[in-house]
């Protein structure tokens, strides 16, 4: 059977508007041509898809079931034309992004520099914060969050593979106070903590064990929200920091901090580029996005 693509189209709208008139205005074409079309549509399935009275507009349950089946093809070859006609866009512009204070591989350096490199018209605005609000509400064009804070609704990109969190200190720590062998062993050791604000209390710190995920809440004898003031002050020999695996590695791989508390320690999803559609991204976006799952 040929596919009546304008007949579908215009049968998608009526089922939307559920009126034939509301219809024929949003497609800029006469009322008789709407309901010619549907009428098409319906004798070459040899089905009613609409019910029509002089006062409503209501779906046959063949017609729910179309519409159901029917309506996300279109939207994705809507995304497929809008793609194309944007292939040629220039991305410009200013595209601000609001990112986690430990997204480590976006904000590492050379995947922004890369970008900035293809895309010279394209001006990046950069906000690190751990604050969760409404990105599109404060007007950023996108975000980079870890994959189980982000909200449902939005797309998202992964950024980075699997992540692990872990507990670290220097070796002149583990020579004076020891090692723990046990997450639950960290209320008696001096302890470094990170909290997202001014107010808030000190992140509690996760961990895993036999499939069961639990979180301890150390008594930090010192806290801040300055990722780089923690490290510093661990490897100073200043007590047991926690963070994201890759923000230490390192600091590791130089000898400056040990790994504690491995076995512990089970890797989670990682971060995400979001956004809040699929469609009519601007190219400045695309080509963000674009560039973000090449990297990978």
């Amino acid at each position: 059977m040929a596919i009546d693509l304008n007949g579908i189209s215009v049968f998608l709208a009526v089922a939307e508007a559920r009126s034939f008139r509301v219809a024929a205005e949003n497609l800029g074409v006469t009322r008789p041509a709407v309901s010619q079309a549907v009428r098409r549509l319906e004798d070459r399935l040899g089905v009613a898809l609409v019910r029509r009275t002089t006062r409503s507009v209501s779906l046959t349950e063949a017609g729910e079931q179309l519409y159901h089946r029917v309506a996300p093809a279109i939207s994705e070859v809507g995304l497929a034309l809008d793609a194309t006609a944007d292939r040629d866009s220039t991305p410009s512009g200013l595209l601000r992004l609001a990112v986690s204070s430990i997204a480590e591989q976006f904000i590492s350096g050379p995947l922004l520099a890369r970008f900035a490199d293809a895309f010279p018209s394209v001006q990046i605005d950069v906000t690190v914060t751990d604050e969760e609000f409404d990105i599109v509400a404060e007007g950023y064009d996108a975000g980079v969050r870890l994959g189980e804070v982000i909200d449902q609704d939005m797309f998202a990109v992964p950024v980075s593979g699997d992540q692990r969190q872990g507990a670290f200190a220097a070796p002149s720590y583990i020579e004076r106070f020891g090692r723990p062998k046990h997450p639950s062993e960290l209320s008696t050791h001096r302890c470094i903590g990170w909290r997202p604000a001014p107010h808030s209390a000190p992140y509690r710190w996760e961990f895993g064990e036999n499939g069961r995920e639990f979180d301890v809440a150390v008594d930090p004898q010192i806290t801040t929200n300055d990722m780089w003031l923690m490290i510093r002050t661990a490897c100073a020999g200043g007590g047991i920091t926690f963070g994201m695996e890759d923000t230490f590695k390192p600091y590791v791989a130089s000898g400056q901090l040990v790994p504690l508390l491995q076995d512990y320690c089970p890797p989670f999803a990682g971060f995400f580029l979001y956004y809040p559609s699929r469609r009519n991204l601007a190219p400045k976006l695309r080509a963000l996005v674009d560039h973000v799952k090449r990297w990978r």
